[in-house]
């Protein structure tokens, strides 16, 4: 398991595991990245990533991408 935020880019990858505080799970939750959806990711910039989850383009700041286990 490692964080989103050092996975390669253009490789599939199912999420395990979710972290931070109720709040930000639920924030991410309401994103799509919950435990077993895929994610893909398309582009990095420093520690902020654009990825692909459920059909959408959607970017993270390095802080919350930590957050998710892949």
């Amino acid at each position: 398991m490692m964080p989103l935020t050092i996975a390669e880019k253009d490789t599939e990858y199912t999420i395990k595991k979710v972290g931070g505080s109720a709040g930000t799970r639920a924030h991410l939750e309401n994103l799509g990245f919950v435990p077993g959806s895929r994610v893909t990711v398309v582009n990095t910039l420093n520690e902020n990533i654009i990825v692909n989850v459920k059909d959408t383009r959607i970017a993270l700041s390095g802080e919350l991408a930590r957050k998710i286990m892949v």
